[in-house]
């Protein structure tokens, strides 16, 4: 279950994941059983608590009061930005889900499954520019004028919370989305180094959504650059 209205602080961790657009389709599989705040959590790894201090780790973690909470500027996400579901599906990723499987509590044939899931996407590139937004699925090639639409904080099943930082379309391509909604596990200005995209036409329904969220990084990253990042946290 998730709740939309923000609970007062001393919650816990930010989750993401996403749903299909009207041309841009996403896999809505089922994934494992768990709990995904859990998983998610491990998938990532991006602690990086060695190099944060306390109060921007238990951000990181979801533990915030509402009052810190600010909308965002698309310019934090501007660039050109690839997904990292082929680097799964290809097996790049497999040294990651390795690791995973030491320190979680699945094998890793079953985190790679579960990413299978989570990672899914068709749109394997987009680039942000302004307030233009292209997304780039095969031969398929989108792009709407998005204006921010405020932020919501939501609350997971497990109390974890996490916030999404949502856009509407203003004009554009019929088959670009009405929404797009990140998730970076931050909760205020701040450059983006990856993220998690939802995009559909249901601004309510997207975040509801909790087993798919396509994740981007940097597309001047290598894939084996990639994996040392996810590797060295």
């Amino acid at each position: 279950m998730i709740l939309r209205s923000p609970l007062p602080a001393s919650l816990l961790i930010a989750a993401t994941l996403a749903l299909t657009g009207p041309a841009l389709a996403q896999n809505s599989a089922t994934p494992p059983a768990h709990d995904h705040a859990h998983d998610h959590d491990h998938a990532h790894d991006h602690d990086h608590a060695h190099a944060r201090t306390p109060e921007a780790q238990a951000i990181y973690d979801g533990y915030f009061d509402d009052d810190q909470v600010a909308d965002r500027p698309l310019s934090d996400y501007a660039g050109d930005w690839q997904s990292v579901y082929p680097l799964l599906q290809d097996g790049t990723l497999a040294p990651v889900m390795a690791r995973k499987a030491e320190k979680g509590d699945q094998t890793a044939e079953e985190y790679t499954a579960y990413y299978d899931t989570g990672y899914a996407t068709d749109t394997d590139r987009i680039t942000i520019e302004g307030d233009v937004v292209t997304f780039y699925a095969g031969d398929t090639q989108l792009s709407g004028t998005y204006a921010d639409d405020g932020h919501e904080v939501l609350t997971y099943a497990r109390g974890n919370r996490g916030v999404r930082f949502v856009f509407a379309k203003t004009e554009g391509d019929a088959g670009a989305p009405a929404f797009i909604q990140f998730s970076d596990h931050g909760i205020a200005p701040a450059k983006a180094g990856h993220f998690h995209l939802y995009w559909g036409d249901d601004r309510a329904a997207l975040l509801d959504e909790v087993t798919t969220w396509p994740t981007y990084y940097p597309a001047a990253m290598t894939p084996a650059q990639i994996v040392d990042e996810m590797l060295a946290h």
